[in-house]
């Protein structure tokens, strides 16, 4: 009976191991994917009664393939532009060095440095080239991961209401509360900040006289799409903007949008205005939604923006479980304690 146990031990471990294994290159897509259907919920919730959940569903799928493929395509044509730009760039500065008076040997040095500093450029640029099949694979996975959860989003919450055990029912509806209070606090923050942070930057190219009121609305309108892909957010936008003010020698332009940029766009306001936010939505300190943002990237990349605060906040919901089992064990023992027998009255 024993070998049994073990045998069956062993299939299971092997089995979510190799699951792990299969699912982990895709977590990233599956998981924004989720996310983004929560945040698409009420919409879809709305739209249900008239057109059928899986409509629905079906037609936010295709308005979300609709912007994510203009999305996709400025995001390419940028980052093509923008390192091809940097390896001119890069090697431009050093031949302008090696042509400057200096000793053999630091021409020497920089020459091997050139040499070696090249080809690891053009891998690097073509390595981004080829991995494109394997970024459409990731939206695809995403898409798909956005549509079934939708279309199918009342089924699976009712499936983990049932898996939730029922010693620990009331823990697991606590839980699941708290989870559901801080992530739409962080959807809600990132779609009332992004939008700000649109307009910001919109005012900001009219005042500096980046562009015309047009080409205005367009950088805050692709600031508010950029700052929902993180690492990427709007910061690309004004940095397009200083760059252009610099290479027409205009540095005082360039250090204005940098600074306000930097200050009222991206990063600043997210990890300082974002967290006061995400805290008065969800109930929470800002300090634990700051260490949440900051140490989840860290250590999980761009899915601990919104893990880490709800991983903290739910840490806290078992602590205050916990703190709450030891109060009323404590106090039964108390109640439960035999008392002394009173004193008998001298006679």
């Amino acid at each position: 009976m024993r070998l049994e146990t073990l045998a069956w031990a062993a299939a299971v471990l092997a089995i979510v191991y190799l699951t792990w294994a299969t699912v982990r290159p895709l977590v990233t897509p599956i998981f924004f994917g989720a996310v983004l259907a929560y945040a698409f919920y009420p919409i879809q919730r709305r739209l249900a009664p008239k057109l059928g959940k899986v409509e629905s569903a079906a037609l936010l799928t295709i308005v979300t393939v609709g912007i994510g493929g203009i999305v996709t395509f400025e995001l390419l044509m940028i980052s093509i532009h923008v390192l091809m730009s940097f390896y001119n760039s890069v090697v431009d500065f050093f031949d302008w060095l090696l042509q400057q008076p200096l000793p053999p040997d630091v021409r020497d040095f920089l020459q091997s440095f050139l040499n070696q500093l090249v080809p690891r450029l053009s891998a690097y640029i073509s390595k981004g080239a080829f991995s494109l099949p394997m970024y459409l694979l990731q939206v695809l996975i995403f898409l798909l991961t956005f549509y079934y959860t939708l279309a199918y989003a009342e089924r699976i919450y009712h499936q983990i209401v049932l898996s939730l055990p029922e010693k620990n029912r009331e823990l697991g509806e606590e839980i699941l509360e708290s989870l559901n209070k801080t992530l739409g606090a962080l959807v809600r923050a990132w779609l009332v900040l992004n939008f700000i942070k649109g307009i910001l930057m919109t005012f900001g190219f009219l005042i500096f006289g980046v562009s015309d009121l047009y080409t205005a609305i367009v950088a805050g309108f692709l600031t508010f799409l950029f700052s929902f892909i993180p690492l990427f957010e709007g910061w690309m936008i004004w940095l397009i903007a200083a760059a252009y003010f610099a290479m027409n020698g205009a540095y005082l332009h360039a250090v204005g949008i940098a600074l306000y940029g930097f200050f009222l766009v991206s990063p600043m306001p997210d990890y300082t205005i974002r967290p006061m936010m995400v805290a008065r939505d969800a109930d929470l300190d800002e300090t634990l939604v700051f260490i949440g943002m900051i140490g989840g990237t860290w250590a999980m990349g761009v899915k601990g923006l919104i893990i880490g605060p709800i991983v903290l906040n739910l840490l806290l919901v078992l602590l205050k479980e916990w703190k709450r089992r030891v109060s009323r064990e404590s106090s039964l023992q108390r109640t439960s304690s035999p008392s002394r027998p009173a004193p008998h009255p001298q006679t």
